[in-house]
């Protein structure tokens, strides 16, 4: 299977439990690629062993007089062929490897963001985004090294070490052979110390990095705080002591693996002392020629490359395994909303409610609690209450971003947990308060949940959520960018973009999360008015501080401490005199006031 598994395969592939065994899976996959990479990188070590043979033949040919001119210049252009030959293995090695290396990494991340995206708000709570774009980055990028290079390098330098070393025990002098090999146990073992502290600050460099990925990604989207605060100087001092921190880690990291070369080069220098020594008293003896000394000591300046290959080797997988070590428990973390229900289509209807209980980790009392609801297929629901009452919790259990602690909720002909979750939410328009929007167009941002949506269409939803006249205002109209999370939009702006945008989706279900707390009350009733004329047979589900927009809706809750304290419509709550009748009239009086 030389080809990228299909992304849907990626979530339900078990996952390997180190790194080992991720790079074996990958390469039994991707074996077709591995395998011709290996027989060029074979070639290439055949050859390399071959030159120096060679070349001691010539050597010995030019001492004896018995090379020809022609024979000598066959001989060379055999040389010259060789190193052609060499030349272009390496690049189609490079390219094979490579490209297998690189679709690891792009399994990875869309294993990563797969992940990410059944995840729960808590998850997100307890991992910093920085962190997590630090893993889709730098960690991966680890990964990818191990299971390209250093494996490739790991077998290449495999390969010409027992190709080298079997030249010149058979096909050279054993002798020499021993005595060159005697420094090389005690390089292994500064290798194995080496790697150990590579590892340990590998895995420091990773998280520095992410702390100060972390802190960038918050100033960022933070930087009209800031910048109101008058903060950017502590920000920047705080920036410069993390990008400090971070790398000191990598520093010193470098500097252990800095240390590899040193060990190679006091290991060859002593074997060739020791080479040079004893050929030297064997060729006196006549026991060697200086041709065969020559293709020895050519074999022996062929060692580094293994040497070198397996310290850059063990860098690599030591950084691998500690990105590895960062990465498997957020691929591993079971998402807390289960995405196992067997239906992926159903008929929507009547939403019912029966006897939804929820509480927080943590909290002694529950944020909802006996939550009785029946709300037919094309009615509207107000919800009202104070500020932590659990409006906004009623819509997240409702989105599945939270699972129920008691009772059931039902959506036309089934169970919301007998959905999947991108059925669910496919069916449903959501709009919060602080709705986000992209780094791209206006028009983009409307068609979001669909981008084959014309341009006619994609006007008719923002004349509903009265945002086209503003648009049309803006430099480039319909094609104006936004900036990062609509930060060249106002408040209101931004919740009537949002607005547009779940209209455009034309869901079964709208939930408006206070969606219309930044716009005035005059664009309030315009886009309710909107909402009632293109209603259809669709449900909608209001929470808002401001009752004037729950005032037309079929039926109206109060929350209290997550229990309902009132229910009706507008009018017989008014005449009921209760908190929803108090909080009319103070707001009633309010906007007489500012009108005054």
């Amino acid at each position: 299977m030389d080809r990228q598994a299909p992304i849907a395969d990626l979530h339900t592939r078990p996952l390997p439990i180190s790194l080992f065994a991720l790079i074996g899976d990958f390469v039994r996959r991707q074996v077709r690629a591995y395998t011709s990479a290996a027989a060029m990188l074979l070639g290439i070590s055949l050859l390399v062993v071959w030159i120096p043979r060679q070349v001691g033949a010539i050597v010995d040919g030019l001492i004896s007089h018995r090379s020809s001119p022609a024979q000598l210049a066959g001989e060379l252009a055999l040389l010259l062929a060789a190193g052609a030959a060499i030349y272009f293995m390496r690049v189609g090695w490079r390219l094979k490897l490579f490209a297998a290396a690189y679709r690891l990494g792009v399994e990875l991340r869309d294993r990563l963001f797969q992940r990410l995206t059944l995840h729960d708000p808590r998850f997100f709570q307890h991992h910093r985004t920085g962190d997590l774009m630090a893993m889709a980055t730098n960690d991966i990028d680890a990964i990818e090294m191990a299971s390209g290079e250093a494996l490739l390098a790991g077998f290449d330098g495999s390969l010409t070490l027992v190709a080298v070393v079997a030249m010149m025990t058979l096909g050279v002098d054993w002798r020499l052979a021993l005595i060159a090999l005697l420094p090389f146990p005690l390089m292994a073992a500064s290798f194995w110390w080496i790697a150990r502290r590579i590892h340990v600050h590998s895995r420091d460099a990773l998280d520095r990095f992410a702390d100060m990925n972390d802190h960038v990604q918050e100033s960022l989207s933070g930087v009209r705080t800031l910048r109101a605060l008058g903060l950017e100087g502590r920000s920047g001092e705080r920036l410069s002591r993390l990008a400090g921190q971070a790398s000191d880690a990598s520093l010193a990291a470098q500097r252990w693996e800095a240390a590899y070369e040193p060990a190679v080069g006091v290991c060859l220098a002593t074997a060739t002392a020791l080479t040079l020594a004893m050929g030297g008293v064997l060729v006196w003896r006549g026991e060697l020629s200086v041709g065969t000394l020559t293709a020895f000591s050519m074999y022996l300046g062929q060692m580094i490359w293994p040497m070198f290959a397996a310290g850059w080797v063990l860098s690599l997988i030591e950084r691998g395994k500690a990105a590895w070590l960062r990465l498997a428990p957020v691929l591993e973390e079971a998402p807390r909303i289960a995405d196992d229900g067997p239906r992926t289509d159903f008929r929507p209807g009547t939403l019912a409610i029966h006897g939804l209980r929820y509480r927080y980790p943590g909290q002694t009392r529950d944020a909802l609690a006996d939550i009785d609801l029946h709300l037919p297929g094309g009615r509207t629901l107000g919800v009202a209450g104070a500020t932590g009452a659990g409006k906004s919790t009623l819509l997240r259990l409702l989105l599945r971003q939270l699972q129920p602690s008691a009772g059931s909720l039902l959506w036309g002909d089934a169970g919301l947990d007998e959905l999947r979750l991108a059925t669910l939410r496919g069916a449903i328009g959501w709009v919060p308060q602080e709705p986000f929007l992209f780094s791209a167009s206006v028009a983009d941002n409307i068609a979001l949940a669909r981008p084959e949506a014309s341009p006619q269409a994609i006007e008719a939803a923002a004349r509903l959520a009265a945002i086209h006249d503003d648009i049309t205002r803006f430099p480039r109209g319909y094609a104006t960018a936004v900036g990062e999370r609509g930060v060249t939009l106002s408040g209101g702006q931004r919740q009537r973009v949002a607005i547009a945008r779940a209209l455009l989706a034309d869901a079964p279900l709208l939930l408006l999360d206070d969606a219309l707390s930044a716009v005035d009350t005059d664009t309030e009733t315009r886009i309710l008015a909107h909402l009632r004329d293109t209603r259809r047979n669709r449900t909608v589900i209001v929470v808002s501080h401001r009752l004037t927009a729950l005032m037309d809706a079929d039926h109206i809750v109060v929350l209290d401490a997550g229990r309902i304290a009132e229910q009706g419509r507008h009018e017989a709550l008014v005449a009921a005199g209760g908190w929803y009748a108090r909080q009319w009239r103070y707001q009633q009086l309010q906007a007489s006031l500012e009108a005054a």
